[in-house]
């Protein structure tokens, strides 16, 4: 059951199409490298399609009713977008789910140190990563700081051309005779994972035993250009990640490499898919792009969170069915849900980790994995043969080019997605993403074609009926 290859029957509209779509994304993941920032982008985007916040619905008391579209945003690093259908709710929704957080390297709350007149900052990473992959990158810095007062100073050096980067050093070759004796995994070791950000001294006169002056120089530029003090970082989230724009790869220009497909390459379609909808949907659409997948999807902005639970019990209330739950859960286990995060696209390379019929192949189009989960299926969720082929039947019927995968071979590995979250409601839920190549390292690969079928997909499953 070999799937076909995307690229053979796109017609010279659609590949148009590709090639504008392909380049929006570029521009978003490039712009947009933290969880906070793309939600913030996705906003702007939603209000320019006539979203309204729902704390202003609320607020003034605004009647929900078909076509009503509403956004509600947690904390800033989590979004849900919501069109009323014309079917009543509790029939039950289309729901879209992605996450937008990346594996990354987090800024310490105490991470500012100089070592040998050269300034470093601490940090602890974020999410699976290969250590080893993210020394001797250039790297930028993006976040937030919170100051006492309130206020909030947004954060953002390395990717214009004019600023300056960071870097994490490595062991030159002529001395790392004992480093390379180690495995891969302790050959760069969390605590060495320091950025170095400076090495000039602060000049004080009639001061030439100044004590850390390296620091000292780096605080007073901090003081110029955030109004920081060295006890803002504790308020402060900073996140390390490779700087520079996402960019067309191969000579043929057909992929795309750039940081964080995981999981941006199904945010973004799926917003879009969103957005898109022309005409009033006759289920209600809805997409949730979240934050903290990569660490188990808890806290406060992650899908364990009431977040999903309560704006849906809101706009529910608003739109005349009462403020009981009974209507919520109707709701909830009357709809269907693709949860959308990336697949292990098949390398040829490293093939003795996949099984060759049940991978994911670049250039095959939106990929569904009917479980996840690792060896015998542990943490996953687990899609019904039902749903399988209602799925089947509507990408089918929309010539949306897809296929199906598992995450590498059997007993090698395995992973998660908030799948498993949303199907304690009885949610119909299953997987569905893109094949991506090196995924988790600072620099990913997925093909054009995916990215365009995995949004045709997705505009696809918002009109089921």
């Amino acid at each position: 059951m070999e799937r076909p290859n995307a690229w053979k029957n796109y017609t010279s509209e659609q590949l148009e199409e590709l090639e504008e779509f392909s380049g929006d994304y570029i521009s978003f993941i490039s712009q947009n490298k933290t969880e906070r920032e793309c939600v913030s982008s996705s906003i702007e985007l939603a209000k320019q399609a006539g979203y309204m916040d729902l704390a202003e619905a609320i607020a003034s008391n605004t009647k929900l009713g078909p076509g009503s579209r509403i956004f509600a945003s947690n904390r800033g690093k989590s979004l849900i977008l919501i069109e009323l259908g014309k079917r009543p709710l509790t029939e039950g929704i289309n729901i879209l789910g992605a996450h937008v957080d990346s594996p990354r390297l987090d800024i310490k709350q105490n991470p500012l140190e100089e070592k040998n007149d050269l300034a470093y900052l601490d940090t602890h990473y974020y999410g699976g990563v290969k250590k080893y992959q993210w020394v001797t990158l250039p790297l930028a810095i993006h976040g937030v700081i919170a100051k006492k007062d309130g206020s909030l100073v947004p954060v953002c050096v390395g990717e214009d051309p004019s600023d300056p980067v960071f870097v994490i050093t490595d062991l030159l070759i002529h001395l790392a005779q004992e480093q390379l004796k180690k495995d891969a995994a302790t050959v760069i070791d969390g605590e060495m994972l320091d950025v170095l950000v400076g090495h000039k001294p602060l000049v004080v006169e009639d001061d030439e035993d100044k004590k850390d002056p390296v620091k000292a120089q780096l605080l007073e530029l901090l003081a110029q250009k955030y109004d920081m003090d060295e006890e803002d970082f504790i308020s402060a989230e900073l996140e390390v990640v490779p700087a520079g724009p996402a960019r067309e790869a191969g000579f043929d220009r057909s992929m795309i490499l750039g940081y964080g497909h995981d999981d941006r390459s199904c945010a973004y379609p799926s917003l879009r898919a969103q957005l898109s909808l022309k005409d009033v949907p006759a289920r209600t659409a809805l997409t949730i792009l979240v934050d903290k997948e990569e660490i188990g999807s808890v806290g406060s902005t992650g899908m364990t969170s009431f977040f999903f639970e309560n704006v849906l019990a809101e706009v529910l209330s608003l739109a005349g069915y009462g403020e009981g739950s009974l209507a919520l859960r109707r709701c909830l286990v009357n709809s269907h849900m693709l949860s959308s995060d990336v697949s292990a696209g098949f390398d040829p390379t490293f093939a003795s980790s996949f099984e060759a019929k049940n991978a994911a192949y670049l250039g095959r189009g939106l990929t569904f994995n009917k479980f996840t989960g690792a060896r015998g299926k542990s943490g996953s969720n687990d899609a019904d043969a039902e749903y399988v082929a209602l799925v089947r039947r509507v990408m089918d019927d929309h010539d949306v080019c897809w296929q199906t995968a598992e995450l590498g071979k059997v007993d090698v590995g395995g992973g998660g997605t908030i799948a498993y979250i949303l199907a304690k409601y009885g949610i119909n839920v299953i997987d569905s993403g893109l094949p991506v190549l090196s995924m988790h390292a600072p620099w990913e690969t997925i093909s054009k074609a995916d990215l365009y079928e995995a949004y045709r997909g997705y505009q696809a499953f918002l009109t089921i009926e």
